[in-house]
């Protein structure tokens, strides 16, 4: 039970990467928070949790919106006592050549990338330095926080800019005792990914085959996808690890895609 008596705070958790870390952290002692736009899947994974003996309550919350991002944060202090870890993983895809894409769509992006992650890091800290007890703030970025891949200029963009938003949250919450930290996975078969493959093949002009072969997995050691699991037990290490040794780093989960 790594995260006994830990509340955990996740956003985009009623389905793909986010829900996989909302089931481990469960299974090792936190009380989950399901911070979903979609209110109704977040009820129902907090009810699933809630069937195994866990802890949980499903919240809505758009994260680009500032106050319905406060408001989600105190109904969870409210309900469990405060706040011990953010996992900000909300997210989105959008592709298009730079040239095709509107501003309103980069905006987008970037607001439910960045705007959400500065948000909830926000709203959450200002628990965690009030609670004395330290605490930690996990970024969703991605094999794109480190390389860039065509068709998707606001994504890369905003990925790349969490890895700075969290070394400064690393300096500024030390002496708090909260760690920052960043990970990075490849492609995982969500419904994200899901929806990237006939919208790449149509840009692209090849088969949803040759996406997956030759774009999505070229670059990895065996041609696998990451998993949820792979990317949740990554948020395990960084939610349960106990001192500020760790802080302020990125760790990419991506079957040797990208190698630092």
């Amino acid at each position: 039970m790594q995260l006994k008596d830990k509340i955990a705070f996740i956003t985009g958790s009623a389905s793909g990467i986010g829900k996989e870390i909302a089931v481990m952290y469960a299974r090792e002692g936190a009380s989950i928070v399901i911070a979903d736009l979609n209110k109704q899947a977040a009820d129902a994974t907090a009810a699933e949790l809630a069937a195994t003996g866990a802890k949980a309550i499903g919240v809505a919350v758009d994260v680009t919106d500032e106050d319905q991002v406060n408001a989600a944060v105190e109904q969870a202090v409210a309900a469990f006592g405060g706040i011990d870890i953010l996992v900000s993983n909300a997210g989105i895809q959008i592709v298009h050549p730079v040239e095709e894409f509107t501003f309103a769509d980069w905006k987008k992006m970037l607001a439910i990338h960045l705007d959400g992650a500065f948000l909830t890091t926000r709203a959450c800290l200002k628990h965690m330095y009030a609670q004395g007890r330290g605490g930690t703030v996990i970024y969703m970025g991605s094999v794109h926080s480190k390389e860039a891949s065509l068709l998707k200029a606001p994504y890369v963009t905003a990925k790349h800019g969490l890895i700075g938003l969290c070394k400064t949250v690393a300096k500024e919450g030390a002496k708090h005792n909260v760690r920052a930290n960043v990970i990075c996975p490849g492609f995982v078969r969500t419904p994200l990914v899901e929806k990237q493959i006939p919208e790449q093949a149509k840009t692209l002009g090849i088969t949803e085959d040759e996406v997956i072969r030759n774009v999505m997995l070229k670059e990895t050691v065996d041609g696998q996808f990451t998993t949820t699991d792979d990317v949740a037990r990554v948020a395990l290490l960084f939610a349960a690890f106990p001192t500020n040794a760790l802080t302020g780093q990125s760790l990419v989960v991506s079957h040797g895609w990208f190698m630092q």
